[in-house]
C-alpha cells in the first residue's frame, strides 16, 4: 500500500489498512463487528483488549500504537452519521488521525479521518477494493 507523507502517520494507517484487507479476504461479509474486531486484534498480532476511557455506552475499537484511533463497523454502507462518529471520537479522545473500516460491503471500504481541530483543513476520506 502506497504511503502518503502529507499526512501524519501514513505509514502506520496503511499497514492498518494492510490488516483490514488481509481479514476482509479471508472472512468476507455478513459477519457482525465484533467477528472482524477479533480478527483484526489477531492480525494486528494485539491482545483483544480496549483502552481509553468510555462515551456513554460505546468504546473505540482500537488505538493502535496510542497513534491512530480505528473504529471499525460491518454495515452495508457506510454514511455521513458513521464518518461523523468517528470525527466525534477522535475529537473526545484528543487523537489526531483516524480510520472508519467497513467490512460489511463486498469490497473493504476505509475512510482516514482528521481531527478538525488539530488540521481544520484535512478530513481526507478514501475507499478501496481489495477484488
Amino acid at each position: 500500500m502506497h504511503t502518503n507523507e502529507k499526512y501524519n502517520y501514513s505509514e502506520l494507517t496503511s499497514k492498518i489498512i494492510g490488516c483490514a484487507m488481509e481479514v476482509h479476504k479471508h472472512l468476507g461479509n455478513g459477519f457482525q463487528e465484533v467477528v472482524y474486531q477479533r480478527a483484526l486484534a489477531v492480525e494486528f498480532g494485539l491482545p483483544l483488549e480496549y483502552k481509553g476511557n468510555s462515551i456513554g455506552s460505546r468504546r473505540v475499537d482500537f488505538f493502535v500504537e496510542e497513534k491512530v484511533m480505528v473504529e471499525i463497523k460491518a454495515i452495508i454502507q457506510l454514511e455521513d452519521v458513521h464518518l461523523a462518529q468517528a470525527i466525534n471520537y477522535l475529537e473526545a479522545y484528543k487523537m489526531e488521525v483516524g480510520l472508519l473500516i467497513n467490512f460489511g460491503s463486498k469490497s473493504l471500504e476505509f475512510k482516514r479521518v482528521m481531527n478538525k481541530e488539530s488540521n481544520p483543513s484535512s478530513n481526507q476520506t478514501n475507499q478501496s477494493s481489495d477484488n
